[in-house]
């Protein structure tokens, strides 16, 4: 449960921010007849991602056994792709969210009525397919799909209130720290996802090795005691794992660790301006939308968001 509502709040802050930037854009450059426009293509972004983790849940039933192991270990690695471009796209692009939204608003506005519908779509589809496709396989990996799935909703729940708090300026928020260290824990979750997926490949016997443990921690982590749920559940951890589920998941964490680390430390020798959302200063929308046009462009005119912090 805990990993899934990181992933909902995680995922729900992005969206909120992304959402926030663009609304406040567009009441600064005084075009509030756009709202409705924008409104209608992030609706339609939700329905979409609960359309996809409907045919996800539901889907799959009428498929044989050996099927529904091949699509399973199949999303799941998809999933982890995604999760993983997405940690580093926010560490690299999120210092320039906010002008690189404001240049497709402007690009929108001189386009089609249509253009803002689907920019808004874009904008929050991307998050929601990603959240649905990734707690999906986070959920089939764990124990209680239920307790999985609630956990996932309370965390986009959790940051509707957030965004909202900000957007407000009720809420100080670092989410530098945020992001950084949920980046880190998705890391492992990630790796979870990518053995528990080369395990259904197995199951499938598209990759070999299935029913040969390399180890066993059973003795150690009954898989029915507390904290064997808890750890399957969370990081889908397995007592008894094949050596392909081993490999892949050293292969995977040790890498993206590294990388990410590395993103970090280039990042913080870049010294990302802390007024920027990936510099973890998150301000009011409201305030933005107040603040006044700048008389010409300067290389430095994103609209942040602060947090006040």
């Amino acid at each position: 449960m805990l990993a899934n509502y990181l992933i909902g709040l995680r995922e729900g802050l992005e969206a909120g921010l992304i959402v926030g930037i663009l609304i406040a854009y567009i009441g600064k450059i005084e075009r509030r007849d756009l709202y409705g426009r924008l409104w209608f293509g992030i609706g339609i972004a939700v329905a979409i991602s609960l359309g996809v983790g409907a045919i996800l849940t539901w889907g799959p039933y009428a498929l044989s056994f050996q099927a529904q192991e091949i699509l399973g270990g199949t999303l799941s690695i998809v999933a982890v792709a995604l999760v993983t471009w997405m940690i580093f796209w926010m560490g690299t692009h999120g210092a320039s969210l906010s002008k690189e939204l404001r240049g497709q608003v402007d690009a929108a506005v001189d386009r089609s009525w249509f253009a803002i519908v689907l920019l808004g779509a874009l904008a929050v589809g991307r998050e929601g397919i990603e959240t649905a496709l990734f707690v999906w396989a986070n959920v089939a990996g764990g124990s209680d799909p239920v307790l999985g799935t609630t956990g996932a909703v309370l965390g986009i729940l959790t940051a509707v209130v957030i965004s909202w708090g900000i957007s407000r300026g009720l809420v100080r928020f670092n989410l530098s720290v945020f992001f950084t260290w949920t980046g880190l824990f998705l890391v492992l979750v990630a790796g979870g996802v990518l053995a528990y997926g080369i395990g259904d490949l197995q199951e499938a016997s598209v990759i070999p090795g299935w029913g040969h443990p390399a180890y066993s921690l059973a003795a150690a982590v009954p898989p029915g005691s507390w904290y064997g749920t808890l750890l399957g559940g969370i990081f889908n951890f397995t007592p008894e794992p094949t050596w392909a589920q081993v490999i892949g998941w050293l292969v995977y964490v040790a890498i993206t660790t590294a990388l990410y680390l590395g993103m970090l430390q280039r990042r913080a020798g870049g010294r990302v301006p802390s007024t920027d959302v990936a510099g973890g200063r998150v301000a009011s929308a409201a305030s933005v939308s107040r603040a006044p046009a700048p008389t010409a462009p300067t290389p430095n005119t994103s609209t942040p968001i602060r947090s006040n912090t």
